[in-house]
């Protein structure tokens, strides 16, 4: 396994965890922790005992966005720099193949496994990017989200321009961006940014405990092709989405899991299904 500078990556049976790894900064985000997080998805993709992966921050902190030093760099260039590390390229889940999830933080949408969020404090910027393209946001109390951008010069960057309005509706969405004041837990949790409240410090612990569950009932075949489905088809008119769910319905009706997954209900025991390979 990869030794990391800036994030930490554990597997503990069927769910992994990437733990952004800088709290002194509270988990700022340079070049090198992306190439990292993205590593270590790649990782957790090509691992068949992962169903699910967890994405939180060290410390008091989920994450505050890009580090200053690199914000600053970026100010007195007047475009975006970086260093590329070549030692940790991936493509994790071949999001490449697609257009639409070439980008970062996009890509989260293109793997083929759950990502969840787990955001345990404060969360702004690009860091707020990341959380929002996860497939589901546990927050803690006390936690709470900033956008930034407007204060910064910036417009909506990283597609929250195309995600959020689909997540708090088109006003709520405006209010955030704009205004980028503090929105603590419950109120991220009426709008529909945060799926889950915990409590203080149990957010990872939370989301941890919801993959092992959805991983001891569910096949993991099928949670891969509905988060196709569900990210595939909101670009997608309604009878391009209902003719590729009913081939992809009919694919499954073919497969070992549906007849195990039928066997299981009726003999009243857990279900064995199969997992999902390191290609897909």
């Amino acid at each position: 396994m990869t030794d990391y500078a800036e994030i930490l990556y554990e597997r503990d049976g069927p769910v992994a965890t990437i733990t952004l790894n800088r709290p002194e900064a509270l988990n700022a985000l340079t070049d090198l922790m992306q190439a990292e997080i993205r590593h270590a998805l790649d990782a957790s993709e090509r691992d068949p005992d992962v169903v699910g992966t967890v994405l939180t921050g060290a410390g008091r902190g989920f994450c505050s966005g890009v580090d200053m030093n690199a914000l600053s760099a970026i100010s007195e260039a007047g475009r975006v720099t970086g260093v590329r590390h070549e030692h940790l390229k991936a493509d994790p889940g071949n999001v490449l193949d697609d257009a639409n999830y070439k980008w970062t933080p996009a890509y989260l949408l293109g793997l083929r496994k759950p990502v969840i969020a787990a955001v345990n404090g404060a969360c702004a910027g690009m860091g707020f990017s990341y959380a929002t393209f996860c497939d589901l946001r546990f927050m803690a109390k006390g936690a709470r989200v900033v956008t930034s951008f407007a204060q910064r010069g910036l417009v909506a960057e990283h597609g929250i321009s195309w995600l959020l309005p689909r997540l708090v509706g088109p006003s709520n969405a405006l209010d955030m961006v704009w205004s980028s004041r503090r929105i603590e837990a419950e109120e991220a949790f009426r709008m529909g940014w945060a799926n889950r409240l915990s409590e203080p410090g149990e957010a990872a612990a939370d989301a941890i405990a919801y993959l092992r569950d959805i991983a001891e009932r569910a096949a993991p075949m099928s949670l891969m092709m509905m988060k196709r489905q569900v990210w595939r088809h909101l670009n997608r008119d309604l009878a391009e989405a209902m003719g590729e769910s009913t081939r992809w319905t009919e694919e499954s009706l073919a497969r070992p899991d549906f007849k195990e997954g039928v066997a299981s209900f009726v003999e009243k025991r857990p279900p064995r299904f199969s997992k999902v390979s390191a290609d897909g």
